[in-house]
């Protein structure tokens, strides 16, 4: 069970600054990881939806205990659209359900970042949740590249992304016809329309590796190179021919736990 008081995912007022989004599938095993973490946080008005795609095992009531509010979702861009539907934040914070939060200044000092570089669509730099040459080196790798990026194609990466809302309203939200990097497209087309977009690099989201245990590095490298330059030629990728799988058996959910 998760050892929290209930109720925490709620800021107790009617117009919290910020609403934590996670879209969820079958997440008992990591989801309960990543709400400790956020009840540690010293910046408390925020509320926590949970857009859940009809999972089968627990994470509804993880989430109910805890206080999170708890909507039908999908994997992902459905689960995101549906929980920012439901928030009531003037900012938006898009969480995946394997992440966990570094220390508990992670909000304060993000929002802060966000709010004093008059940002409207933003991502953190990730960091694994493992001490493996290999996947310390590709994830500074994957950094790199959308620093690089960031003033002349914004990426946005899905596991922490923040968005005002005029920003997500005004690109109607994920699109959810895109199949593969549907976080990018979302960054790409706020700043086609004006909104600031930019990378927060400190602090950094600890992410999980079991997509990279599961699916395998070389895999997954091909098919994230390959969808950037279909991006970059022919535009977002609406058709499944990367077979990009999301979502977990509940076999495959307590896997790579920290």
């Amino acid at each position: 069970m998760l050892d929290t008081a209930p109720g925490f995912c709620y800021a107790g007022n009617d117009q919290p600054m910020l609403s934590i989004v996670i879209p969820t599938y079958n997440e008992e095993g990591f989801l309960p990881l990543l709400l400790r973490s956020l009840e540690r946080q010293t910046f408390r008005d925020f509320e926590v939806i949970v857009a859940d795609a009809h999972s089968t095992d627990r994470t509804r009531e993880i989430a109910t205990a805890a206080g999170c509010r708890v909507v039908d979702g999908g994997m992902p861009a459905p689960g995101r659209n549906r929980g920012a539907a439901a928030a009531k934040g003037d900012m938006l914070l898009f969480l995946d359900a394997d992440v966990i939060v570094p220390n508990e200044h992670f909000l304060a000092e993000v929002q802060t970042q966000f709010t004093v570089r008059g940002l409207d669509v933003a991502t953190c730099l990730v960091e694994p949740m493992s001490d493996k040459l290999i996947d310390r080196v590709s994830h500074d790798f994957y950094n790199g590249y959308i620093t690089a990026m960031e003033r002349i194609l914004p990426h946005a990466h899905g596991p922490c992304m923040m968005a005002r809302r005029p920003a997500h309203d005004a690109i109607n939200g994920f699109d959810e016809q895109v199949r593969l990097a549907e976080d990018h497209d979302y960054a790409q087309r706020a700043a086609r329309l004006g909104f600031r977009a930019g990378i927060i690099k400190e602090p950094r989201i600890r992410v999980s590796m079991r997509r990279f245990r599961r699916d395998g590095y070389l895999s997954i490298a091909a098919r994230y190179a390959l969808c950037e330059m279909h991006m970059m030629t022919l535009g977002p990728v609406k058709t499944d021919i990367f077979r990009y799988r999301f979502g977990y058996t509940r076999e495959a959910v307590g896997s790579d736990r920290p």
